[in-house]
């Protein structure tokens, strides 16, 4: 069990090595994961059709039909199925009945707008404040 720490720990330095190098070359680091992904499944699919390859019931769970129930099952029970092929954020926003990202962009910054327009108004109010205090202190000043 100790091994398995060990090994854990020295993948768990190296990804943060390396992720910390490649983070500074997004372009980079894009095609490396983008390769290693397609790999991993490439890796699965030959798995699938070496086990197909075999015959019998491996022949029958990764046929095409097989492969597509016995994903459709996996996906259901562990709760992507939605998830995956909709997407998570899509979902959330028709549960909140929230707008669409355009929309919600010009609606923010409009909001923001106003916000400025009147953060400005205040700004200017002090402004005018400040002079009048400036002008009751030269003459005082003046006075003395």
């Amino acid at each position: 069990m100790k091994m398995i720490h060990v090994i854990y720990y020295l993948f768990d330095k190296m990804e943060d090595h390396i992720r910390a190098k490649l983070s500074r070359h997004p372009f980079l680091y894009t095609f490396i994961g983008g390769a290693g992904v397609v790999l991993f499944w490439r890796g699965v699919w030959h798995v699938a059709d070496d086990l197909q390859k075999i015959g019998g019931v491996y022949g029958i769970i990764f046929s095409s039909t097989g492969s597509i129930i016995l994903g459709v099952t996996i996906l259901l029970s562990t709760g992507l199925f939605v998830s995956v092929f909709v997407g998570d954020s899509i979902i959330m926003s028709g549960i909140k009945h929230d707008k669409k990202i355009i929309e919600k962009t010009i609606e923010d910054v409009e909001l923001e707008k106003s916000d400025i327009e009147k953060l400005l108004e205040v700004v200017t109010d002090m402004k005018k404040e400040i002079e009048i205090l400036e002008k009751k202190v030269r003459n005082k000043c003046e006075i003395v």
